[in-house]
């Protein structure tokens, strides 16, 4: 009987505790019709089973040990950052692109994002959401880091999460104007949270700081913080 997960190859133990479950790695659920064909194949060839997650990846479940390495081999892709003390999904709506509430490129911003954090190792796991509009569909307010667009402009929250102990994020800054800015904002929440020593989530440290001291320690502002 197995016992563990095997994160090298991002697969994960299963309750028969003899098989694995994959994801392939889809950045804010953006696919194309051959990516698609192929996990299809890939799990017919090998008898899995599919899920859409609430990630936005495809798991497939029943990979057997000794298939694990070929499975990877014929669907040619990188493994999603389902396990691991990382950044393990960005999760993105539509965007402007398709959705017609949509106000900002939710898209545009949540794909760089991905470029730049998927997978990246940190004290403990992180989750990203960004949303084109206050309705906030990738559920941004239970995000480590969430990032919400509206009329004024884009809304970054931190310290959200789910689990066993919820945490509604709380607001760091508002009213930011470009891309540009939010991404300067995120490595630097990014930044402040690599290099303290507590290993919890992003929410724990900012209860231990308090919002307003975890704001200046990222912006140096309060005022800036709050879009003032």
């Amino acid at each position: 009987m197995k016992t563990k997960d095997m994160l090298e190859k991002g697969a994960i133990l299963q309750r028969d505790r003899e098989t694995y479950a994959i994801a392939p790695h889809i950045p804010g659920g953006f696919t194309d019709t051959v990516t698609l064909r192929k996990i299809c194949d890939v799990a017919d060839k090998y008898q899995l089973e599919l899920k859409l997650t609430s990630a936005q990846r495809i798991a497939m479940f029943g990979v057997k040990e000794e298939e694990i390495d070929a499975v990877w081999a014929d669907l040619a892709q990188t493994p999603g950052a389902a396990i691991g003390l990382c950044v393990r999904s960005i999760k993105i709506c539509p965007g402007t692109q398709w959705c017609k509430r949509a106000v900002l490129d939710s898209a545009s911003l949540g794909l760089k994002l991905d470029k730049i954090y998927h997978a990246m190792e940190l004290p403990n796991k992180m989750k990203m959401g960004v949303s084109g509009c206050l309705l906030a569909c990738s559920e941004s307010g239970v995000k480590d880091i969430g990032i919400v667009g509206h009329n004024k402009g884009w809304r970054i929250l931190v310290g959200g999460n789910s689990g066993p102990r919820p945490r509604l994020a709380e607001l760091l800054v508002d009213n930011i104007q470009t891309e540009e800015e939010v991404l300067e904002i995120v490595a630097k929440v990014v930044e402040v949270y690599k290099n303290d020593p507590q290993q919890g989530r992003l929410g724990r440290l900012i209860e231990e700081k308090g919002i307003e001291a975890f704001r200046a320690a990222v912006l140096g502002s309060q005022d800036a913080a709050v879009g003032k």
